[in-house]
């Protein structure tokens, strides 16, 4: 390996170790928004394909959701009857969606996404948290059978729209939503994970396990955040922050179309 490739290599490393901080800082204190961050990161620092990224974003948000989800149940912040049947109900869609999401154009994704992202951003605006209501099976089931299927077709963990599903839809506090999403965000992005990886070229795993690792310890440094911030902030911070990307998306989507 000469310099130039030695540079190129650990460039490549220090972007995906700085890009696995900040993925992990925000599933921890957000509960979502990890793989909102991890693809594009892989995409536009690290090279990636629109179908490797999203497949190792998969990854990264399984592992990284695992250590925050034990961090916020430690606390007692998550709900985990309501996060059971919110991540059963999805499962089933977000396995078959997955295995055809390679065959969708990438332009195609990306302004779903974009969308999709704008939208949930919007509601988390306009809405507070409100106090907690009796949780309707129902209801709890069709908007897991949603995200789930989300999950698959997008390729993302899912927590950018379950958060917003939680204390919109059901009234969950925004302290709670965010450990609960963390649950759904495992189980669906497993799921589609398993799907996806015999759909995509060779990943550079090299990358991705640097990447995930530095996520997993940003994740328990999110959770401290959590602790000390007020969930409004939180939320309205959430919101713009997917506004940003979701204007981002729209621009990329525009341009490859």
């Amino acid at each position: 390996m000469d310099a130039g490739q030695s540079r190129f290599v650990m460039t490549a490393l220090v972007l995906a170790l700085v890009a696995g901080a900040v993925v992990g800082l925000s599933l921890g204190a957000l509960g979502g928004g990890g793989s909102v961050l991890a693809v594009p990161a892989l995409i536009y620092l690290l090279g990636f394909s629109p179908q490797q990224a999203t497949t190792a974003s998969l990854l990264i948000v399984v592992t990284t959701s695992v250590t925050a989800l034990f961090a916020h149940a430690r606390a007692g912040a998550v709900r985990w009857r309501l996060g059971a049947l919110f991540a059963a109900s999805g499962v089933l869609p977000a396995a078959i969606v997955g295995l055809v999401a390679h065959r969708v154009p990438a332009a195609v994704s990306t302004g779903a996404f974009a969308v999709i992202a704008a939208v949930a951003a919007v509601l988390m605006l306009r809405r507070r948290s409100r106090e907690a209501g009796a949780v309707r099976p129902g209801r709890a089931a069709g908007a897991g059978a949603g995200l789930g299927a989300l999950t698959g077709f997008l390729g993302v963990g899912g927590g950018f729209l379950t958060v917003p599903a939680l204390v919109g839809v059901l009234a969950v506090p925004m302290s709670a939503a965010v450990g609960t999403s963390l649950l759904v965000i495992t189980v669906n992005a497993a799921a589609a994970f398993v799907t996806r990886v015999g759909t995509v070229p060779a990943v550079n795993w090299a990358l991705v396990g640097p990447f995930a690792a530095t996520a997993l310890l940003g994740a328990w440094d999110g959770k401290r955040l959590a602790a000390k911030v007020d969930g409004l902030i939180l939320q309205r911070v959430f919101a713009v922050a997917l506004l940003g990307v979701a204007a981002f998306m729209v621009v990329d989507a525009v341009r490859s179309a």
